[in-house]
């Protein structure tokens, strides 16, 4: 049984906040990628942010980037995406991803939550 669930989505103005979290039963959790996708309506599912099991590597999407930060407790089994200026072209839904080592973090594998929406207004 592996489980992630995905909470703090909801509906914000473009400029606004949200922070994601992600609770994973998956074990041990700090031996796992973590990783954030989201996809839109109509669209592909799309790579967001990522961070390694001691959380030292950290990528994000170019469209991202500098407005979005990924962070994760692994005492607490939690991975978080704090985002902040969002736009409007945010709007999707957010999946948190677990993969195990050495599969790339920003490879579409591994385990899945349920997704969590996020919609910002213009």
């Amino acid at each position: 049984q592996v489980q992630l669930v995905e909470s703090g989505g909801g509906l914000v103005q473009a400029g606004g906040s949200l922070r994601l979290s992600c609770a994973a039963s998956v074990s041990p959790f700090s031996m796992y990628v973590m990783a954030w996708f989201r996809q839109a309506p109509g669209k592909e599912r799309e790579f967001v942010a990522g961070i390694s099991r001691n959380g030292v590597n950290i990528g994000y999407a170019d469209s991202v980037k500098g407005r979005f930060s990924v962070s994760r407790d692994n005492a607490k089994n939690l991975v978080f995406l704090q985002m902040d200026r969002l736009k409007p072209e945010d709007t999707a839904v957010y999946f948190c991803n677990a993969k195990l080592p050495p599969v790339p973090m920003r490879s579409i594998s591994g385990y899945w939550g349920q997704g969590t929406q996020a919609t910002v207004s213009s």
